[in-house]
Formats: structure tokens, C-alpha cells, sequence
């Protein structure tokens, strides 16, 4: 009986490769699309952080410096 099975139940080879690879290739892509949002919310962050310490150092460049004051021993 178990020699008839292979006659009676066909080959679902093909289908199983068939739907790996589209979930395969669907995986590929939603990582790829997370890589890029995350990659491009961190460039946001790093040209803020860049553009608020750039205003940060403007402004204590421009404050009176009393450190000069002390070391002039």
C-alpha cells in the first residue's frame, strides 16, 4: 500500500519552492524598506543634532569667556 501512495498524491515540490521564494523575496523586501526608513530617520536626527549644536556653539561664542580671566596668573 505505501508504494501506491506516491501515484496517488502528486509532487508538491515545485509548489513549496514556489511559495519559499515569494515569501523569501517579500521578507527580502520589507527589510530592505525598514533598512531605509531607519536609515533615513537617522540621518533626520544626526542633521538636527548637527544644526542644534552648530546654534549652540555660535551662541557661547559669543558669550563673555571668564576663564580667560583665570588663567592669566
Amino acid at each position: 500500500m505505501s508504494h501506491e501512495l506516491p501515484h496517488v498524491i502528486p509532487s508538491l515540490q515545485p509548489v513549496v519552492e514556489e511559495t519559499f521564494s515569494a515569501y523569501q523575496t517579500t521578507h527580502e523586501f520589507y527589510y530592505e524598506v525598514q533598512q531605509r526608513l531607519e536609515f533615513q530617520r537617522y540621518c533626520e536626527w544626526y542633521y538636527t543634532t548637527a544644526e542644534h549644536h552648530r546654534q549652540e556653539l555660535k551662541k557661547m561664542r559669543g558669550e563673555l569667556n571668564i576663564f580667560k580671566w583665570f588663567r592669566r596668573c
